[in-house]
């Protein structure tokens, strides 16, 4: 049985967690340059895949994890530690909510959310 019924569920629940990491970031006061300048920086765990799919995914998947960004924002103790936390969060629940989930080791376009892109037939 597939876990493709629970997809809208999960994406749903990213959304939510992605609006939470975005709120976080305007609590902290910090310019929302900062936002814009760091939104898309966890995407940089892509370059592994220069070194083959088992490569990329560990790569791409250890910054696409929200484990990093909690140990970031529990232990910051500054604004900015917080503000970069918020964002990184941020951009995992919007990848999430798009279907870009933790990639498995055998092609960029297998995720646990499901396949990304149009399939096959």
């Amino acid at each position: 049985m597939s876990a493709l019924p629970l997809q809208p569920l999960l994406r749903l629940e990213s959304l939510a967690v992605g609006a939470l990491a975005v709120w976080g970031f305007a609590l902290t006061d910090v310019s929302w340059v900062w936002f814009a300048a760091l939104i898309l920086a966890p995407d940089l765990g892509m370059i592994g895949y220069l070194g083959g799919p088992r490569l990329g995914a560990a790569c791409y998947n250890a910054v696409h994890t929200y484990v990093a960004p909690a140990v970031l924002a529990a232990v910051a103790g500054w604004t900015l530690g917080l503000a970069v936390a918020s964002v990184w969060a941020a951009h995992i629940g919007l990848d999430r909510t798009l279907g870009y989930g933790l990639m498995l080791p055998d092609g960029f376009r297998h995720t646990h959310l499901g396949q990304i892109g149009r399939t096959e037939t």
